[in-house]
């Protein structure tokens, strides 16, 4: 995937990352985080709304929702359009990303304002360690696996994020492309099976990402609970009052029916 640069927005070196932003001529405005596509003004609603949506969807009552990551801002605004929140905490490392968002990508950011939400400037783990039993949805909005993202995608991190939620609570996080990283995605979901009882793998299609897809997996603390069907399922008004572009309950089910290749892999015991 390549994409036309117009004109450089924004291009600077933060504590933790270098930030770019820059106008293309197909895809609108266009966030890049040490070097890699975070997202685009033209296809960002699909991987917001997946990664907020089928999770809370899949809750019974999500009053209180953890973002861990996600400085642009587009989890925040797809969460806030659940009534039924009660308060929304965005955890992110990087000031600099929201400063520069708000800025450049307006769109996304719409919900930082609302009065629901409280901002944190500092590292998700150390966050999640003070805060247990208190969530009941967490959603990490996690860069590529790589430098000092990589502690997000281990073992101890969500199991730090078991003891972050409620009973019942679900967990959701960005895992990479089936078509590029299976073996990640296996080990990724073999560490989250030793920790919670119901796990599934889904994608969205996002042109701007490599492969033009985007996988996440989602879990629940509870046995019961069923993933691939939404429990609250969203009418056609809903839908139009939400202003949604992507979800809706059929793309709910479909996004965790898996191609073969993919299915026989991450359907194997580590």
């Amino acid at each position: 995937m390549s994409l036309e640069v117009q004109e450089v927005l924004c291009q600077e070196q933060s504590k933790y990352q270098s930030i770019l932003v820059f106008k293309s001529k197909t895809f609108g405005n266009v966030l890049v985080l040490d070097g890699a596509i975070q997202c685009t003004e033209r296809d960002e609603f699909a991987y917001h709304e997946s990664l907020t949506h089928i999770p809370l969807f899949s809750h019974p009552d999500p009053k209180k929702v953890l973002v861990v990551g996600g400085g642009d801002g587009g989890m925040v605004r797809e969460v806030l359009k659940h009534k039924c929140v009660e308060s929304v905490h965005l955890c992110e490392i990087d000031e600099q990303v929201v400063v520069v968002s708000k800025r450049y990508l307006p769109h996304l950011t719409s919900g930082l304002s609302d009065p629901r939400l409280q901002i944190h400037f500092q590292d998700g783990m150390e966050y999640i360690d003070a805060h247990h039993n208190e969530f009941d949805v967490i959603i990490t909005d996690a860069p590529d696996p790589v430098g000092p993202a990589v502690c997000l995608f281990q073992k101890d991190y969500f199991a730090r994020v078991k003891l972050a939620l409620k009973p019942g609570g679900l967990m959701c996080l960005q895992a990479e492309c089936q078509w590029l990283h299976l073996d990640f995605i296996k080990k990724t979901l073999g560490s989250i099976r030793d920790l919670f009882p119901v796990v599934k793998y889904g994608f969205a299609s996002v042109p701007s990402y490599p492969s033009g897809q985007l996988g996440f997996i989602v879990a629940s603390t509870s046995q019961g609970t069923v993933l691939d069907e939404p429990l609250r399922k969203v009418t056609e008004l809903e839908s139009k009052e939400m202003k949604l572009r992507y979800y809706t309950p059929e793309v709910h089910r479909s996004a965790f029916s898996l191609p073969c290749f993919a299915k026989e892999v991450l359907d194997e015991k580590l």
